[in-house]
């Protein structure tokens, strides 16, 4: 329930219903365990009762808070809104009349509700709060499913008109619109998008090859496939993901890049779509890009307590170079968001340039780098220090140029949050003085580099003990004597998380503090191996370290941490 909220609900126990700090805690740290959202441990854990925090959730909103919820609604009140309006906002009208209707939400948090369905309904629309449960019930009842689910569909389409084939290079606009807007090829796609963003995918692949077309998902890192479409049905589905984008559908030789909103199941869903000409097609590639996540809180992103503290220490300070590091998808840009929440306020000038703009943050000055009309992250920076800013947000240090102007940055009173692509945190030194920065200047200026990689967590439905194989021990550089009664834990595999033994991802990571022992090799041109040991010496802990954490809390698995480390 709300899972999406957490940092709203803990307000809420905190301020509103007095719960006291161990009890936050405590449920805060099965949050980061099991995944389970917040106010439902609260509610398991007899903390608080779900009527008491309806009401309370309502207070805060300021909005209507109803308690026993109807079993059905009239026709009249039901008809206010459609089945499509109904299914993917996830409410139900409570009252309705010619100026208003006032609908009972599964996410009253979100206003983006509000704001779609007042358009489109010409309507004052107003949220009320309560249980959610009995909502999605109404909603079954009331707004039944279209009576096909994916394979009926795949049937469909495989005995339909097969004329709209792939070879088509000779198709204009009007003609790719027109096979894009059949009614078939919109219900599949937006039955790939539903399923995909139920089933928390980070991305959607489509894949054309000689004699197939492959659709996967990319949940928690892995890869899955899903059942494919017909071959001959490709263009017609690349043509309608890229009229939702907003593309050029009839050029299909170069690149493009979009974006599509839109709102699944009473969620705001933004997908940021890549195309890229192949030998048999486009492939399309779209990125989920939660809004949640920029919701967390520092504290609910399972980082040990000096990390935690650490960064807090590092965003708080007038001036300096803060730099997290790692590969592609482990986390980096959720960290630097939840940073910028530490310091985000109206006293605070906060300015980000990134390629793209992923999440959108009120109060913070977003520039999409655009590198077609010479917009690079260079002359973005460059322009920021005319904005008067007191934080700026680098997404990436690529090049000389950026690095030198982001120190230049820092020595002149901004502190400067960036991302680096490198294997820890002491590769990250070494990596700005190959790009040709001054090791004195990167000694002055650059205050911390956080290493991450994102884990999967072990299903906390199916989780099971179990005794490791020495060798597995031997990879991790464990002793089995060492162990002493400490439980190692795998998942069987259950229908919670499709059988795979895990469900949601968690950080490892790798603190470098940059002291005055550090400064000083990194003045000398220090290789990254000896930088590294002298970290570890004043108390660093390896990413291979933390992952023994995780290990030894029961919330991932050997296997990942070999994996990832």
């Amino acid at each position: 329930m709300f899972e999406d909220h957490s940092q709203a609900i803990i307000e809420i126990l905190r301020e509103r219903l007095r719960l006291d700090e161990k009890s936050l805690t405590t449920v805060q740290e099965e949050h980061r365990l099991t995944g389970t959202s917040i106010a439902n441990l609260a509610i398991e854990l007899q903390m608080v009762t779900k009527p008491v925090l309806l009401r309370e959730i309502a207070s805060y909103l300021d909005a209507e808070y109803l308690a026993d919820v109807p079993n059905s609604v009239s026709g009249d009140v039901a008809g206010a809104v459609n089945v499509a309006q109904a299914r993917n906002y996830a409410v139900v009208p409570y009252r309705a009349d010619s100026v208003s209707v006032d609908l009972l939400a599964v996410d009253p948090f979100n206003s983006q509700i509000i704001d779609d369905l007042t358009f489109a309904l010409g309507k004052d629309v107003r949220l009320i709060v309560c249980d959610p449960s009995r909502v999605e019930s109404l909603i079954k009842d009331h707004y039944p499913e279209e009576a096909h689910n994916f394979d009926d569909l795949l049937s469909d389409l495989k005995e339909g008109d097969q004329s709209a084939g792939f070879a088509g290079e000779d198709l204009n606009a009007t003609d790719l619109e027109a096979m894009a807007g059949q009614g078939p090829i919109i219900r599949f796609v937006n039955l790939v998008l539903g399923q995909a963003i139920r089933d928390k995918a980070s991305d959607i692949h489509f894949e054309p090859f000689e004699h197939e077309f492959k659709i996967r998902y990319r949940i928690d890192g892995s890869l899955y496939e899903m059942s494919p479409p017909p071959k001959h049905l490709s263009l017609s589905i690349t043509s309608r993901v890229k009229v939702l984008a907003n593309l050029n559908i009839a050029e299909r030789r170069i690149p493009q890049d979009g974006r599509i909103k839109l709102t699944i199941a009473g969620r705001p869903v933004d997908l940021r779509v890549s195309t890229l000409p192949t030998q048999f097609g486009e492939s399309v590639v779209l990125r989920v890009l939660d809004q949640s996540a920029v919701q967390l809180d520092i504290s609910q992103l399972g980082m040990p307590e000096d990390v935690f503290e650490g960064i807090n220490e590092i965003v708080k300070r007038p001036n300096g170079i803060f730099i997290v590091t790692g590969p592609t998808g482990s986390g980096k840009t959720t960290t630097l968001y939840s940073s910028l929440r530490i310091v985000n306020s109206p006293d605070v000038k906060i300015l980000t340039a990134e390629d793209p703009v992923e999440y959108e943050i009120e109060g913070i000055m977003q520039v999409p780098v655009n590198h077609t009309v010479g917009l690079s992250f260079a002359k973005a920076l460059r322009s920021f220090l005319r904005q008067d800013p007191d934080i700026i947000m680098v997404g990436e240090i690529r090049d000389l140029e950026t690095a030198q102007i982001s120190i230049q940055a820092s020595l002149t009173g901004h502190l400067v949050l960036s991302t680096l692509h490198t294997n820890d945190a002491a590769g990250a030194v070494t990596r700005l003085v190959d790009m040709g920065v001054e090791p004195f200047l990167i000694a002055s200026s650059v205050e911390a580099v956080l290493a991450q990689r994102l884990v999967r967590r072990v299903c906390a439905t199916c989780r099971t003990a179990y005794e490791p194989p020495a060798t597995l021990l031997h990879q991790l550089g464990i002793d089995p004597i060492d162990i002493g009664d400490r439980e190692f834990f795998f998942g069987k595999g259950c229908g919670v998380c499709n059988n795979t033994g895990y469900k949601g991802r968690m950080g490892i990571y790798e603190w470098l503090r940059m002291s005055e022992a550090v400064r000083d090799l990194v003045v000398e041109r220090a290789p990254t191996l000896v930088i590294k040991q002298k970290a570890l010496e004043q108390g660093m802990r390896t990413l291979r370290d933390d992952g023994l954490r995780a290990i030894f809390d029961g919330a991932t698995s050997i296997e990942e941490v070999v994996k990832y480390t």
